[in-house]
């Protein structure tokens, strides 16, 4: 069971229209990497590349490394809050 701080933690993550779309993103694809969701979200790298730091020191996003590349994918956690935007979304 998570404590109030925890869960401060994780919505803090997503206290952002950009790193709610960058969630979102990453959560129809499997991985993406920073390039790959600027492109997509026609914005700079060096903005996502913060927000997506953002997320991964929120627990939302996890980076794995394939060679030189760096992939963002969704946390459990992150998964569980895109699920949620998603279903709030339709209210």
């Amino acid at each position: 069971m998570k404590n109030s701080k925890q869960i401060e933690k994780h919505l803090k993550g997503i206290a952002n229209h950009r790193r709610i779309d960058i969630l979102l993103l990453i959560s129809d694809s499997r991985a993406l990497t920073v390039d790959d969701i600027a492109k997509n979200l026609n914005c700079n790298f060096k903005t996502i590349s913060g927000h997506t730091l953002k997320l991964v020191s929120a627990g939302l996003v996890d980076k794995n490394y394939s060679g030189r590349a760096i992939l963002h994918s969704l946390s459990p956690y992150g998964k569980i809050l895109a699920n949620f935007i998603n279903e709030f979304k339709k209210l």
